[in-house]
């Protein structure tokens, strides 16, 4: 089987095939991220006669349509947009969308006596040697002869001729050839990739998640122009929610639709824990509706895949738009987004900072949604969606290549007759006494500040509303929203002035506690049996230098809830080691504990 042929075209023709739709651009693919310069830039190289690239095509396969008749798959255009956009921009006069959703038209200018192109600016348009927009010049009816007369007498030119000759050159631009590799329908998505990367010589990677919006959004039997809006706006708002007006104004169709008017409440909602890309989710929403992991198998569903049969037929391709529909609008909806993000609080996880893998939101958000249409409880819904976010951390389920575990686990969440059953198997199986009194307390030894580990730690003790360490009542939850201090326990210029040089010793998570800015100032690098003392001697004085704990019982509390061992009151330099050894135990107890309460 050829997995592609290579054909050349000229840009006029190229240009008029897309305009047929013989080739599809996928709306919005891209916003047009070039610069003004590299379009002039893409024009003088058309001029001279350098080669600019490929463009890659990728053809639907023809679909068995019910009554036995095929229907011709179209070419989606899958590399090359942004230098298509350009041509027909400064060709065509055409506007362009940017990154902000916000129309645009880039002008290029070309000096005939110099052969030069340049981006249009003020200056420029009031050179008469400048010709300040050469779309004009590519309009139907455009008179080359009497623009080479009238230019000539403006510049004081006596050789018509030779501006004559430059004049056709650049009008030959759209005669040019342009390479053309259309891939076999024929290809999965992994050799479509490896062609993709081995002949873009910049060396952008498409992902899965690419080839399926280009799925959609070239689709107009089953709403797929929509459901690619749908999915790109909100993502878009729920990043960047001044855009709004701009994409209300701008794409007014789309914006008098019930898909619209499902999602612009998201310009409104000023939560930063969990911003999805359209990665996010349209793996969210494939896997909670299909119940599969790889979005490879998605771009087969929505061409017609028979996976048995190998066929492609139309009634699969409906059905699948139909159904990744469901799964999009169940995403966007504000209830369920808004209740999901209530349980991930409800979980400990206040801040984004507390959760590096956008992988473990997406599955959480997958098994919500998967409940949801399951009619479980919602009390149940939100104990097993939040044990699951926090065992999904303690074990790096989703770390890496999510989508076979995503597979194996939502398959299983499907079939289980109780879901809290499924969990308890896996963490008897994953989180036996060997993991919490072993495994745990190895992991917490890490310098690493960002570990999940020390994440988990902070989850259990925001979620038992523990206080800083040595404050009377400011929350470690509230130190975190308000970006308070990380103490270091044992002090740092303490450890350094003894010998402990490496930022991998005296930076241990270990030795990490939230504490309020004064306390940590007024520490400084003291060893913790000295300023300890002076903890204790403030309780029965008028002090407040160490926080306000006035109380024996209070201040042990404290410790407690900081997982600070009591021998820490005896304990200098030389005991360091002992120290952090006695810590990760009490901190991987703690973030035991937090698991089994959730």
């Amino acid at each position: 089987m050829a997995k592609y042929v290579v054909n050349n075209g000229s840009i006029d023709i190229i240009l008029g095939w897309i305009k047929a739709g013989e080739i599809a651009i996928p709306e919005i693919q891209r916003p047009f991220v070039w610069d003004s310069s590299k379009v002039r830039d893409l024009m003088d190289s058309l001029y001279q006669g350098f080669p600019v690239g490929y463009i890659i095509t990728w053809r639907n396969p023809d679909t068995k349509l019910k009554d036995g008749t095929q229907s011709m798959g179209k070419k989606i255009l899958i590399d090359g947009q942004q230098r298509i956009t350009a041509m027909t921009a400064a060709l065509l006069g055409e506007e362009v969308v940017g990154s902000d959703y916000k129309k645009k038209k880039i002008r290029i200018a070309f000096n005939p006596k110099e052969e030069k192109f340049e981006v249009t600016n003020p200056a420029i348009q009031k050179d008469v040697e400048w010709i300040n927009d050469i779309s004009s010049m590519f309009k139907s009816g455009f008179n080359m002869f009497g623009f080479v007369n009238s230019y000539c007498q403006s510049n004081n030119i006596q050789d018509q001729n030779s501006i004559g000759e430059i004049i056709n050159k650049l009008l030959h631009i759209r005669n040019s050839n342009l390479g053309i590799i259309e891939l076999s329908h024929e290809l999965d998505i992994e050799t479509v990739t490896e062609i993709f990367i081995r002949i873009n010589s910049q060396g952008v990677v498409l992902s899965q998640a690419d080839f399926a919006m280009s799925k959609i959004a070239v689709n107009e039997n089953y709403n797929g122009v929509h459901i690619r809006k749908t999915i790109d706006y909100f993502c878009h708002l729920a990043k960047n929610p001044t855009d709004y007006s701009t994409i209300a104004s701008n794409d007014t169709d789309f914006a008098r639709t019930d898909y619209f008017n499902k999602i612009k409440w998201i310009k409104d909602h000023n939560e930063s824990l969990y911003i999805p890309d359209y990665s996010d989710l349209l793996r969210v929403a494939f896997t909670s509706k299909f119940y599969r992991g790889r979005l490879s198998n998605l771009v087969s569903l929505l061409s017609g895949r028979d996976f048995e049969t190998r066929e492609y037929k139309e009634e699969i391709a409906e059905a699948s738009f139909k159904t990744l529909e469901e799964g999009v609008l169940s995403f966007v909806n504000e209830t369920n987004f808004k209740r999901y993000l209530m349980i991930v609080k409800s979980a400990g996880i206040i801040n984004k900072s507390l959760i590096r893998s956008q992988n473990t939101l997406n599955f959480g958000y997958v098994l919500y949604l998967l409940l949801r249409d399951k009619k479980v409880d919602q009390a149940i819904i939100n104990k097993t969606v939040r044990k699951w976010l926090v065992l999904s951390m303690l074990t790096g389920r989703y770390s890496g290549s999510p989508e076979s575990m995503f597979e194996f686990d939502v398959r299983r969440f499907n079939n289980a007759s109780d879901p809290q059953s499924y969990v308890k198997n896996i963490e008897e199986g994953e989180l036996s006494d060997a993991f919490w009194n072993n495994i745990l307390v190895t992991r917490l030894n890490t310098s690493v500040a960002s570990s999940p580990y020390f994440n988990l730690y902070l989850m259990a003790q925001i979620k038992s509303g523990d206080k800083g360490f040595l404050s009377k009542e400011v929350e470690v939850k509230h130190l975190i929203e308000e970006r308070g201090d990380i103490h270091h326990i044992f002090p740092k210029k303490y450890l350094q002035k003894n010998g402990y040089n490496n930022r991998g010793q005296y930076n241990q998570i270990a030795n990490y506690a939230y504490t309020q800015q004064e306390i940590n100032i007024t520490i400084k690098d003291q060893a913790p049996k000295v300023y300890m003392e002076k903890v204790k001697e403030q309780i029965n004085s008028d002090s407040n230098r160490y926080g306000e704990i006035k109380d024996i019982n209070v201040l042990m509390h404290n410790l407690k809830q900081n997982s600070i061992p009591v021998e820490t009151f005896d304990m200098d330099y030389s005991r360091y080691d002992e120290f952090l050894e006695l810590r990760r135990k009490l901190m991987a107890g703690k973030i035991r504990e937090f698991y089994f309460s959730l």
